[in-house]
């Protein structure tokens, strides 16, 4: 005679959707082997069914958020401003407490985040060859040292007034001291201002923080690592030694790294160059320098044809995994702690806006531009946006209120930076 038993699916537990197919107890015949080979093939098929909504539910979340990133991506086009702050707006309406959280698809899209910071920092690096990067070094270090004495203290000051600790203060301090270099490129080539006298003078400025962010980024990951004095002091060696050691092999040996990376076909050159760039990446996280860093400092090696072909092939994926990072930051954020922080955002952005312009204005008058052309400069480098926000990340474990001032900060001046560029004719 057969017996009757509630049987639980033992895949139950593996499988995230909460359907009452997967929640509900299975009323399974036992007896004979067919009735149990039944058992098993109806299982089977409740799993598969439950792995089939699961996929969909990724599909449909995804395919809503990055028709959504397109849609911004539009209007801020033709509003004429940067796309990132709307890009952070949308992270924040699907983040924890929004109109619609995401659930499913927030591990996808995290990978997806840092792979856009990757390409980020890829494209940026592309911009500037080993000779340049000496050219800057040598012409612009004072403007550089300038723009830290004037940037970086406002969000260090801030902090410390906050009551936050010092490694949080550090790291506000960095999210008000660098510009953003991808909001920049595009508001001078949108403006026409690439061959403009105080052009020179900004890009210096931008370098120089790029450079420095080399240095800060790998300190920041030590320390928020943690340790006694002695590991924090090895391991802060080891990640200035491989910034070192990569910067020195992309401006001695960058021209046979650009032969081994060029090819005539541009499928070998994308798999190729995105695959060093994640490899180079993953490498430089495991010796606690940021992968960021590490991607843009080898891409400074690559120059003339295979840089030109990398940049056309790679820059549609950076913009896609860009808007995904903004995206994935805004995820984190709990838009209910915003309205909280916007008042100290906005004075805050308002006092590093005038550093800003002040920074532009005296670079630009080291190189003899005359006094529209610095203030045109000291405006364009307002804007604050990508790398204050990988800054935020960072430290968004130590200090709750450390994500939610960035986002806030970087939501005004990505708007504010690209107004004033504008209106500095």
């Amino acid at each position: 005679m057969n017996e009757v038993r509630l049987v639980e699916d033992p895949h139950e537990r593996a499988t995230s959707t909460q359907s009452a197919a997967g929640r509900a107890k299975r009323v399974v015949v036992l007896g004979d082997a067919g009735n149990w080979k039944s058992a098993v093939a109806i299982l089977t098929i409740f799993r598969m069914i439950a792995q089939a909504h699961d996929a969909s539910q990724v599909f449909i979340e995804l395919g809503a958020a990055i028709l959504g990133l397109a849609l911004l991506a539009r209007l801020a086009n033709r509003l004429g401003f940067s796309a990132i702050p709307l890009y952070l707006l949308l992270g924040l309406a699907f983040g924890n407490g929004g109109l619609a959280p995401l659930n499913v698809s927030e591990e996808f899209i995290h990978i997806g985040a840092e792979i856009g910071v990757l390409l980020l920092l890829f494209m940026l690096g592309l911009e500037y060859t080993g000779e340049e990067l000496k050219h800057y070094l040598h012409t612009g270090l004072p403007s550089g040292a300038v723009d830290f004495a004037l940037n970086f203290p406002p969000g260090l000051v801030t902090g410390i007034l906050l009551g936050w600790s010092p490694l949080a203060a550090v790291l506000l301090g960095g999210v008000t001291y660098i510009s953003s270099s991808g909001v920049i490129a595009k508001v001078l080539a949108e403006l026409g201002r690439l061959n403009n006298p105080e052009t020179t003078s900004v890009v210096s400025v931008l370098v120089l923080e790029d450079l420095a962010m080399a240095l800060y980024l790998p300190l920041i990951a030590v320390l928020l690592a943690g340790g006694g004095i002695q590991k924090i002091a090895f391991s802060v060696s080891i990640a200035i030694g491989t910034v070192a050691v990569i910067l020195l092999i992309a401006l001695r040996y960058g021209r046979q790294v650009s032969k081994f990376f060029l090819h005539e076909s541009d499928e070998i050159i994308l798999l190729t160059t995105l695959g060093a760039v994640i490899l180079v990446g993953g490498l430089s996280q495991s010796l606690q320098v940021s992968a960021a860093i590490g991607a843009f400092l080898v891409d400074i090696a690559l120059s003339g044809p295979i840089a030109e072909k990398s940049r056309r092939l790679l820059g549609p994926l950076r913009d896609l995994f860009a808007a995904i990072f903004f995206f994935f930051f805004g995820l984190q954020i709990d838009p209910k702690t915003l309205p909280a922080v916007m008042p100290l955002a906005v004075v805050l952005g308002l006092v590093s806006a005038l550093t800003k312009v002040l920074t532009g204005y005296w670079a630009a008058g080291r190189a003899g531009v005359d006094r529209r052309g610095r203030i045109r400069a000291g405006m364009t480098l307002v804007a604050r946006g990508e790398f204050s926000i990988v800054i935020a990340g960072l430290g968004a474990g130590i200090s709750p209120q450390l994500g939610p001032v960035a986002a806030a900060y970087v939501l005004f001046l990505a708007v504010l930076g690209p107004i004033l560029a504008r209106a500095s004719r």
